[in-house]
């Protein structure tokens, strides 16, 4: 089996998800057009912005049906994370929160796809 390595987002619009995402990471997109925009993430994932209206077959489902999770070190960066992604306009749908998990919040991009930040607790 092939590694897994891109995830699709079906967007409206690839460039101004693109420019919300660049923001929001700080990193450029790698290729970037009117109906699709790749970026390779730090881990070296890939987050392709597909033009939903060009996706074949169609999808069935639109954003917030799933989550993206980004596994960050300690609830310090929960939280600063969260306030520059709110800084730089994100919807928050759900502030940070202790869950059994661990410390967690959930954004939202223009497209209403889930972001969810997250720490893992330490086990007592």
């Amino acid at each position: 089996m092939t590694d897994t390595n891109t995830i699709f987002l079906y967007v409206a619009a690839p460039l101004a998800s693109a420019s919300f995402y660049t923001d929001l990471f700080g990193i450029e997109p790698v290729d970037a057009s009117p109906t699709f925009a790749l970026f390779i993430l730090p881990s070296g994932l890939a987050l392709g912005l597909w033009e939903k209206e060009r996706v074949q077959p169609a999808p069935a489902a639109g954003g917030g049906g799933s989550e993206i999770g980004f596994k960050v070190q300690g609830t310090a960066e929960i939280d600063s994370t969260h306030a520059d992604w709110q800084a730089k306009g994100a919807t928050i749908a759900f502030p940070p929160t202790d869950l059994d998990f661990g410390r967690s919040f959930v954004a939202l991009d223009p497209d209403g796809h889930r972001l969810r930040v997250y720490t893992v607790a330490e086990e007592i």
